[in-house]
């Protein structure tokens, strides 16, 4: 008897890469309250690993990034006031993990990315997708509620047009109509898309982490209102990497007409 398999939200490290990998391929990678609940732990965990220098945010098997929330939870884990609430908090939690990650963060969609799923997908600094992929935000064909913060991120990465347009059509839109939109960055065909992901992210591994660290908190801190911003938070960054042992490391490098080794200090 086949054993029954648990939705999740896996992790894993490789060449200084973390991947979190939504795992039910058998509902189009849907996400679970406890899968959301999960993924705030899953970024802490990457973020305190000093061999990880970008996390990756992706779906199972070759269909599917993420279709959204799963609705068949949705009678037990989203009905009554305090159960949405929950529900929310959990999802909003989520998407700010990735969103406020100390590190880069790209989503790799192969597939169907719809509703939540495009939304945790914009929560991410960098966006590829396979030539096939398919995004939507059905709210408006399903009568629910789109949040606010949901709103407001998709707004502040794509614009009041794009996302009017998402929203309020509810369509399907294509690589070439997402990459218009600026919900992908680059869109490439199945057969190449593995090869030209891992070239980018090899590209990014190597690269400093302190000085990607400076940068990732510079994105975030922008994305807040400028009487929220913490200037100050980025510039320690910035002065730790001036009088960091890889700043040497990288001058060296250069006049040596090599590529830097970086260790992070």
């Amino acid at each position: 008897m086949t054993e029954a398999h648990t939705p999740s939200v896996r992790y894993a490290v490789a060449a200084g890469v973390a991947t979190l990998t939504i795992d039910q391929p058998a509902k189009m990678n849907a996400m679970t309250y406890d899968m959301w609940s999960s993924v705030p732990g899953l970024v802490k965990r990457a973020e305190e690993d000093r061999s990880v220098r970008v996390i990756v945010v992706t779906g199972a098997g070759d269909k599917a990034f993420c279709a959204g929330a799963d609705i068949s939870q949705f009678g037990e884990k989203r009905t009554g006031e305090e159960a949405v609430r929950a529900y929310d908090i959990a999802v909003a939690n989520g998407m700010a993990a990735i969103h406020d990650a100390a590190k880069p963060t790209i989503a790799v969609i192969r597939g169907i990315c719809f509703g939540g799923g495009c939304a945790l997908a914009l929560t991410c600094d960098l966006r590829f997708a396979t030539a096939d992929s398919r995004f939507r935000v059905p709210a408006a064909r399903l009568g629910l509620g789109y949040g606010f913060s949901s709103v407001k991120m998709m707004v502040k990465k794509l614009g009041v047009a794009a996302v009017a347009d998402i929203l309020i059509s509810a369509r399907i839109l294509d690589s070439t109509d997402a990459e218009r939109a600026k919900v992908v960055h680059r869109a490439w065909p199945r057969e190449s898309f593995d090869a030209e992901v891992k070239a980018y992210l090899d590209t990014v591994a190597a690269n400093a982490p302190l000085t990607l660290a400076a940068i990732k908190r510079s994105l975030v801190e922008l994305s807040k209102p400028e009487a929220e911003q913490d200037a100050d938070a980025v510039d320690a960054l910035v002065a730790r990497c001036f009088a960091s042992a890889d700043y040497k490391e990288g001058q060296k490098a250069f006049l040596e007409k090599r590529l830097p080794d970086f260790k992070g200090e």
